[in-house]
């Protein structure tokens, strides 16, 4: 196997890292909160709050640097319209996982809380659950372009 093909194979396997528990840790707070069981959504809260840290922020890492050097070794420029564009829907994508993190960890919290004091969830739990499903849209929009963007590789100029 030659260098750029396990460049490519660590890059696919970022990006379907990165979708995959995207997709999976919405499935199961979306699942977990329909119940309003609060000791269960602890649980999957804490749950999606660890496989975020260990497979979505190592891929965060990875995927650049296995571009770069994707694009580089093959000789693509990072300025070519897809793969700038492909480095804005990451970024976009950043800008909306970021948040999101802070939010599993105080939606854990104040389901525990909730849990220990045996109270419904709070009004807080639900505003924070509603902006981390908001956020959920544009992340998986922008990594379904970029998706796109590196199986088409269309041709265009974007500066």
């Amino acid at each position: 196997m030659l260098p750029e093909d396990l460049l490519r194979l660590a890059h696919v396997i970022g990006a379907a890292v990165l979708f995959g528990t995207g997709a999976g840790i919405a499935f199961f707070m979306v699942m977990a909160r329909r119940t309003r069981d609060t000791r269960l959504i602890a649980h999957v809260a804490g749950t999606v709050v660890v496989a975020d840290t260990v497979f979505t922020a190592t891929a965060v890492v990875i995927q650049p640097i296995t571009g770069y050097l994707l694009a580089t070794s093959i000789g693509w420029s990072l300025s070519e319209g897809w793969i700038a564009l492909s480095l804005i829907l990451y970024v976009v994508t950043g800008l909306f996982w970021l948040p999101v993190v802070w939010i599993q960890l105080r939606l854990r919290n104040l389901a525990r809380l909730a849990t220990v004091e045996g109270k419904p969830l709070s009004q807080e739990f639900d505003r924070l659950y509603a902006i981390w499903f908001a956020c959920g849209f544009p992340a998986f929009f922008a990594v379904t372009g970029i998706f796109w963007l590196m199986l088409v590789k269309p041709q265009f100029t974007l500066f």
